[in-house]
């Protein structure tokens, strides 16, 4: 199927949303980039980066907590990378990839494929500072904890993939970020990193937690990957709008080489349906599946999303700090809403 370009259409009804999610206070203001395979990425500012930066606003390059687009920024090509070096097996118990534990561990012995597409009867809730003190390692800690509910049913799981960016880290005798700044380096994206970093008017601040202190600013909002110091499987990575459409552009150009590039085959591997979520959803390996598997995206808790579509050669990327004044999720509806129905147009 040929590329399809966004429309002035297309692009006028995304302006004209963002400046109404933005006025009605859902967020300070933030950045959306739309492009296709082989052209260069169109960038909309709305707003200001926040008020703790003045009246600047916030452009390709400013930095924000992307939340739980690590999931598909960091765990999933690191995944896919092992898949190929023969590192994982998909189909195999993440224990195997751990190092050794004593004992009963049944929260290992989910599958490589269950902890990527939220199958895994984990425990939903993930709360890593009731381990503060504990003797053992943060693996075992986790692995020993029993099931919450049967495999196969879908449930959005963090543990799953602090799981499985700790079990990278073991195959790759590498910390985590050690081995993404290679992948982002490699990828062209220059600007992506785990947290913390500087507090500077080009970041942008997300939560005031708790009334009257300093604003979360440079660090994760994630509390659970604060306690793993920033890095974690789940959740930690700072990007860019710019490095964001770099990531999607890469990407699509692997989905077209197809067999010929590593993350183009894992791409094709990733986009086939593992459970549904909901009618018209699926998840397939960390992605939200659209449309019967033409669209694939993720957002992050923060007020961030990126979408992909793989036949129209077309991706949209969302950057925005809505958590500034509390749960982004509905506050950004209408703008991801819009977003997921113009990518999904043929």
């Amino acid at each position: 199927m040929p590329v399809v370009p966004f429309t002035a259409e297309d692009a006028t009804r995304l302006e004209d949303t963002f400046e109404e999610v933005v006025a009605a206070g859902a967020t300070p203001g933030g950045v959306l980039a739309h492009g296709t395979l082989g052209s260069a990425p169109h960038f909309l500012s709305v707003g200001r980066i926040a008020s703790e930066c003045g009246d600047l606003e916030p452009d390709k390059d400013t930095r924000y907590d992307v939340a739980s687009l690590t999931k598909v920024v960091a765990t999933w090509p690191l995944v896919g990378q092992a898949l190929q070096e023969g590192l994982l097996d998909l189909d195999a118990p993440i224990r195997d990839a751990l190092p050794p534990m004593s004992g009963e561990t049944p929260s290992a012995e989910p599958t490589v494929r269950q902890l990527l597409a939220h199958t895994s009867g984990l425990r939903a809730s993930t709360r890593l500072d009731h381990y503060r003190g504990a003797e053992l390692p943060l693996h075992e800690l986790l692995s020993r904890e029993p099931l919450e509910g049967d495999a196969g049913r879908h449930r959005y799981i963090n543990r799953g993939y602090i799981l499985l960016g700790l079990a990278l880290a073991h195959l790759y005798h590498q910390s985590l970020d050690q081995l993404t700044d290679s992948l982002w380096r490699a990828l062209g994206m220059n600007a992506t990193v785990y947290g913390p970093v500087a507090r500077t008017r080009q970041v942008a601040p997300t939560e005031r937690r708790i009334p009257g202190a300093p604003r979360v600013w440079g660090t994760a909002h994630d509390d659970n990957a604060v306690l793993l110091g920033g890095i974690a499987g789940h959740a930690g990575v700072f990007s860019t709008p710019a490095d964001l459409a770099t990531y999607a552009q890469r990407l699509l150009s692997a989905h077209v080489r197809g067999d010929e590039a590593v993350l183009g085959r894992w791409l094709h591997a990733s986009l086939v349906p593992q459970i549904p979520i909901e009618p018209g959803l699926d998840r397939g390996l960390s992605w939200i599946l659209a449309t019967g598997g033409r669209v694939a995206y993720h957002h992050g808790f923060t007020g961030t999303s990126l979408f992909l579509a793989p036949e129209t050669g077309r991706y949209l990327v969302i950057c925005t700090n809505a958590i500034y004044d509390g749960n982004a999720r509905t506050r950004i509806a209408p703008l991801r809403s819009l977003a997921l129905k113009t990518i999904s147009a043929t």
